[in-house]
């Protein structure tokens, strides 16, 4: 498959060499407002990334972080977040952004190149014809998803290899890990998401999820008050009845009516019980035994006599 794909990369601002030349200048957006209800929201997604970054030790001293930017509304907030970190982390780590031109009909390939040079941010532009492909592969009437992510995924992976990246970040956020489990639930029959840190299936990446506590909402506000320049996906974009679609619709609904219901859905899956399931390989059901009748004996004549006095 290598075999059928262009393959080219345009670096565009070298990438940083040497970690102890990192500028900690604090990061700041020129076009992002300054009122205090974004400056509020931009304290509380600042947090909520720090937060992950430290629960799930995702950034460590001395880390080349490739930041996978698509041009969507979540990998540039990621991406503004975690330059703003890296300028006041007490470890100092890299940043490279890193985007995959698809090659899709009418991809505006001047945004991106334009914006990360006027910020300074030193990224890299990886051509690869996979939409070619995707078209290619996918039968008619199936979803693009599965074939395109993963001939990104894949080409991404090894990018990192290539420029020596020790993470790479991607841009999903709460909504996104919650709406995997449904999806998993109803088509997949697994009790599985999107894990905040993970090792590629190669193990040669370590892949993290900096946005893992951040909800979609908030995301939309904060890009659109930062005015990115968006750039919608004209491929899986363009698909109608996408089932991931039908779910995120359903916890969109849900939000609107329980707020609160997503949150308690992201926590729950940082509160698993296996015992309380049924799966036979994470828990051992086949030995599990009462206890022995001798206890069971001792702790009956000891409730035998608490009800006694209180009779008496």
């Amino acid at each position: 498959m290598d075999d059928l794909i262009v393959d080219s990369v345009a670096s565009v601002g070298a990438a940083y060499s040497d970690v102890s030349t990192l500028s900690r200048v604090p990061f700041f957006n020129p076009d992002a407002p300054t009122t205090t209800a974004f400056l509020k929201l931009q304290k509380k997604l600042r947090k909520q990334v720090g937060e992950a970054i430290k629960d799930f030790n995702m950034i460590e001293e001395g880390d080349k972080v490739m930041v996978c930017l698509s041009g969507g509304k979540d990998s540039y907030t990621m991406l503004d977040i975690l330059l703003f970190l890296q300028s006041i982390a007490p470890i100092r780590f890299e940043i490279v952004a890193v985007n995959m031109d698809q090659k899709q009909p009418d991809f505006p390939e001047h945004i991106l190149p334009e914006y990360l040079s006027k910020r300074n941010i030193p990224y890299y532009i990886l051509e690869k014809d996979t939409y070619s492909i995707v078209k290619q592969l996918t039968p008619e009437g199936k979803t693009f998803c599965a074939v395109c992510s993963r001939l990104r995924r894949g080409s991404l992976y090894g990018f990192a290899q290539q420029i020596g990246a020790t993470k790479v970040a991607l841009g999903h956020h709460r909504d996104d890990i919650v709406a995997t489990f449904f999806l998993n639930l109803f088509h997949g029959g697994t009790l599985k998401a999107m894990p905040p840190k993970l090792k590629s299936d190669d193990g040669k990446n370590i892949v993290i999820r900096p946005l893992a506590y951040v909800a979609e909402k908030d995301i939309i506000k904060y890009a659109t008050q930062s005015q990115f320049p968006i750039i919608p996906c004209n491929l899986c974009g363009s698909q109608t009845n996408l089932q991931r679609a039908v779910v995120n619709n359903m916890l969109r609904d849900w939000d609107l009516e329980h707020p609160k219901r997503l949150a308690s859905i992201f926590t729950a899956l940082q509160n698993v019980h296996p015992s309380q399931l049924a799966d036979r390989e994470m828990f051992d059901f086949e030995s599990l035994r009462a206890d022995a009748a001798e206890e069971n004996c001792a702790i009956d004549e000891k409730r035998l006599d608490v009800v006694n006095l209180t009779l008496a």
